[in-house]
């Protein structure tokens, strides 16, 4: 019966993650110039650094541009905060679990 119900554990298990699939998200890394949410590739007067963290100091999410995509970047630490603020209108590979137009963050780094 031990093994029975195992079995089932596992089975009750994969049935869940086939139905959450934020659950089973992979972590991506995608490489562009880190802007806003509010401006995304078309900062006015510009300067793409000043413009970016002038809008995110206003209260936008930082925001990753990729070809004619804007991913907004939701970070969960100070570190990662601090990363997208030194790498403002910048190129950087960011790291993180891709949901639509949105990336959970994990890493932020300058792009090769």
């Amino acid at each position: 019966m031990k093994r029975l119900s195992t079995w089932m554990m596992g089975g009750v298990l994969a049935s869940a993650l086939m139905f959450a699939p934020s659950a089973m998200a992979a972590t991506k890394t995608l490489e562009g110039v880190v802007s806003d949410a509010m401006c995304g590739a078309h900062h006015m007067g510009g300067n793409a650094t000043a413009c970016t963290r002038a809008c995110v100091k206003k209260g936008a999410s930082y925001a990753l541009v990729v070809g004619s995509k804007v991913y907004t970047l939701k970070t969960s630490t100070k570190a990662e905060t601090a990363a997208l603020y030194k790498l403002a209108g910048e190129h950087a590979a960011v790291s993180g679990s891709v949901k639509g137009t949105t990336i959970a963050v994990k890493t932020v780094k300058a792009a090769k």
